[in-house]
């Protein structure tokens, strides 16, 4: 993806939620600077499970991770069993991005990256403009940030 004239490249980590991956998610999270909340509109149960992953994401990520809820399956809105509006709801009180999207027929799914991709770059860019502990590698396509703190962590979405 391109913003500003620079190459941004993104590294993508699905989990699916599922438990088994549970114990190595940890891990992923720390140094994340974006991450998809997905939930299946057809299914309560994953919708209600979503406050359990924002917990998970709060305590591994920084306050400054961009973060998108995502209900998944908009095609099948005949079966649906969480309401647009829930999902808009607890987007706004979470202070999260909101978007439905069919994986099935392609509806949105370019645009949910896009949107947390950019604002995980605009986000780092106010740090790089905003602190010591990193150091910008500007050119005239291509961005590399260095991160000079003693922690280090790898970079991904979920």
């Amino acid at each position: 993806m391109e913003i500003d004239g620079k190459e941004i490249k993104a590294q993508v980590w699905d989990t699916a939620g599922q438990e088994r991956f549970r114990a190595v998610t940890s891990a992923y999270y720390r140094g994340a600077v974006g991450a998809l909340i997905v939930y299946d509109i057809t299914r309560r149960s994953t919708f209600d499970s979503i406050k359990r992953w924002l917990d998970e994401l709060n305590t591994h990520c920084d306050t400054t991770t961009a973060r998108m809820l995502v209900g998944n399956k908009s095609d099948l809105e005949n079966i649906r069993d969480v309401n647009v509006d829930e999902g808009k709801t607890l987007a706004e009180e979470e202070g999260l991005f909101f978007i439905e999207t069919s994986a099935l027929d392609s509806t949105n799914v370019k645009d949910a990256f896009q949107i947390v991709i950019r604002e995980a770059y605009n986000n780092i860019r106010r740090k790089v403009l905003n602190s010591d502990s990193y150091k910008g590698e500007l050119s005239s396509n291509r961005v590399s940030l260095i991160n000079d703190s003693k922690n280090t962590s790898s970079c991904c979405f979920r």
